[in-house]
């Protein structure tokens, strides 16, 4: 299942090819041919891989003019110049890479000592092409989690240096094809990205757009294949490198040649394509809104092979979508999708809305890595000559007010979850998050943000949302009664709830009227359109048969006061010079919804035993998707009067 992500932003794409170009014509000048196939094998491979230039980190000497290490220090140098950032923000450095200078230590350390980098957290990924994903994967769950606001990705290869002649001297400058291979196909180069939860506008192409993260998918076929491509073993796959005598011998039975078995080849894009329709099938990615299809292949012989894959899968992206480097940048393994995603994004314009969706194939024991992010526009409010110094305040405290927004996790870790709920508390954890930055966008919430509410907000507020409490005791009521014989336990835990909650309406009615309300009878008082709507979706839903879904309105309902109504009570205190007892529903659900969804974890699991068709998991997480907007609605309907 894909890593969803919620406020992860690529805030910048940078990357560095060493030296200059070097077209097919110039390449016997760095891989000098070994024997009379050479050419012959050459010729046939740069026919079909599509590849004009590439560049080299060697000279035509064949010594090093740039380490691996150096090469992604650059690309990192590159993104961050382009955002204007500086290295010290940054407190997680990951690299992916299929090697870098030295066996010991880890990659991400050589290139933190490279940068003379301040302290902080590294992660070096070992892997081929899908490393440069794992190291984007490992350095967004930093940000999402909290633990870094800023982080690098940086990937980097550096193969040149294995296909020099002079590599295979002990063998006699003898090769078998698949070491062959590879001299043709693979070159030099680094890309990195930069992660964080500011959400700052992209440089490049495009203006007044930020970029999210939506998902990261990554799955390993290892278990089912032989090894494809690999540095290390014999061609026979049946001794490694490090089981001989000397590394001498090992080089001169070709256990350090670069190789790949291209007749398992086919089978890679088939199990790719596969996992594809997977992801279409549980509605992580749709075809027909992806915009920009960032594939990598190492060879365009793989296109319509690619094409074709999709096309019987009925989920083919138009080529027109499509865009790809390899060409003129050459195929860098596990930089290709960093550089590719970098260049991209400087020299072609995304819009709002606008998806991006990466597909990572790697041949090394087969595995299929995915990306999707997604263009967003990036709203600033005019600021006014003469009006700097309050607007950079106005932005202070809205850059301040989005990270406590960020920082409101949902009702439920599903890293905790109990066994079984793990996947549906993922899915409800997705809905949270999106309905959490909407809430945290509404009027009403905006003028808490902003200092700017008053008493007769707080009042207008009540006046809708009182009769939307009394109400809440009798769908539950309902929804438990429409419960057949099989969820007896479940309908007796929601009656138990109900029970609690039936009154709770009393005490936010006191306040209103603490706090000035000018409305004496309780009757009196009208929910506001959406209300309505979120009202009358409840209950009749309710009236169904078996209303299982209910949970997952429960658990936006409760989630809404034990998460969003403790980060809003403070800025209500802050804003209103009203006593203390004037917020005390408020107060009451912040500590005792806590205990509330404790008991609807029970609830959950309650129903899922006695789930006879399967369907429950879904009913409860379309209706939580539903609630969801309705809540919204009702935030939304608060200042109506002010909108229009």
């Amino acid at each position: 299942m894909p890593i969803a992500f919620h406020r992860v932003y690529l805030e910048s794409a940078g990357y560095f090819m060493p030296g200059e170009p070097v077209s097919n014509d110039a390449m016997d000048s760095y891989i000098a041919p070994l024997n009379r196939m050479s050419s012959r094998i050459k010729s046939r491979i740069l026919a079909e891989n599509g590849i004009k230039q590439r560049h080299y980190a060697i000279d035509a000497e064949g010594a090093t003019v740039f380490t691996n290490a150096q090469l992604a220090a650059n690309a990192i140098r590159d993104c961050l110049r382009r955002q204007d950032s500086d290295l010290s923000a940054v407190s997680l450095l990951a690299s992916g890479s299929s090697g870098g200078d030295a066996l010991m230590p880890g990659f991400s350390n050589m290139i933190q000592g490279e940068l003379a980098a301040p302290p902080m957290e590294t992660l070096s990924v070992h892997g081929i092409c899908a490393a440069g994903v794992s190291a984007i994967q490992a350095a967004a769950q930093g940000v999402e989690l909290g633990a870094h606001a800023s982080a690098l990705a940086v990937a980097s290869e550096l193969p040149s240096r294995l296909f020099k002649r002079s590599r295979f001297a002990a063998r006699g400058y003898d090769a078998d094809f698949d070491a062959h291979f590879l001299r043709w196909m693979l070159s030099d180069g680094a890309g990195a990205v930069l992660l964080g939860n500011s959400g700052r506008p992209l440089p490049g192409a495009s203006q007044g757009v930020r970029l999210r993260l939506k998902w990261v998918h990554q799955r390993s076929f290892s278990g089912d294949y032989p090894v494809c491509m690999q540095l290390g073993l014999t061609a026979d796959r049946g001794k490694g490198h490090l089981d001989y005598p000397s590394w001498n011998e090992a080089e001169a039975d070709g256990a350090l040649s670069l190789r790949q078995d291209i007749r398992l080849l086919p089978h890679l894009f088939d199990i790719g394509i596969h996992e594809y329709a997977k992801l279409v099938r549980d509605g992580w990615v749709d075809p027909d809104k992806v915009d920009h299809f960032l594939c990598h292949y190492s060879s365009e012989k793989f296109i319509p092979v690619v094409e074709d894959l999709m096309e019987k899968a009925g989920l083919v992206i138009p080529r027109e979508r499509w865009f790809s480097n390899l060409a003129w940048r050459g195929n860098t393994g596990a930089a290709s999708i960093l550089i590719m995603l970098a260049e991209f994004l400087e020299t072609r314009e995304v819009k709002p809305g606008e998806q991006i969706f990466c597909y990572i194939p790697e041949s090394g024991r087969f595995m299929a890595a995915y990306m999707l992010l997604e263009a967003e526009a990036v709203h600033a409010e005019p600021v006014a000559v003469g009006a700097v110094a309050g607007a950079q305040a106005v932005a202070a405290r809205e850059d301040a007010s989005s990270a406590d927004a960020d920082a409101i996790a949902p009702p439920h870790d599903p890293d905790m979850a109990p066994q079984g709920l793990g996947q549906l508390l993922t899915e409800l954890a997705a809905i949270w998050h999106d309905y959490r930055s909407r809430v945290w966008r509404t009027p009403v919430v905006k003028r808490l943000r902003n200092r700017q509410f008053q008493t007769p907000d707080y009042l207008n507020w009540m006046e809708n949302w009182i009769p939307q409490v009394r109400e809440g005791s009798k769908w539950m009521r309902e929804g438990a009664a429409s419960l057949t014989a099989q969820y007896a336990p479940l309908a007796a835990l929601i009656d138990m709830h109900a029970g609690e909650e039936q009154n709770d309406f009393q005490i936010l009615f006191q306040d209103y009227r603490t706090a000035g309300g000018a409305v004496a009878d309780i009757d009196a008082l009208r929910r506001n359109p959406g209300g309505e709507a979120l009202n009358a979706y409840l209950h009749g839903l309710a009236a169904t048969r078996d209303p299982i879904g209910l949970l997952g309105a429960i658990y936006i309902i409760e989630g809404t006061g034990q998460r969003i109504v403790p980060a809003l009570l403070p800025l209500l205190k802050a804003s209103l010079q009203l006593p203390p007892d004037a917020f005390r529903f408020l107060e009451y659900h912040g500590h005792n919804d806590e205990h509330h969804l404790a008991r609807w974890l029970s609830a959950v699991e309650l129903a899922l035993d006695c789930d006879e068709d399967g369907r429950a998991e879904q009913r409860i997480v379309d209706t939580a998707r539903r609630t969801a907007a309705l809540y919204l609605m009702q935030f939304h309907h608060v200042m109506e009067a002010d909108a229009a």
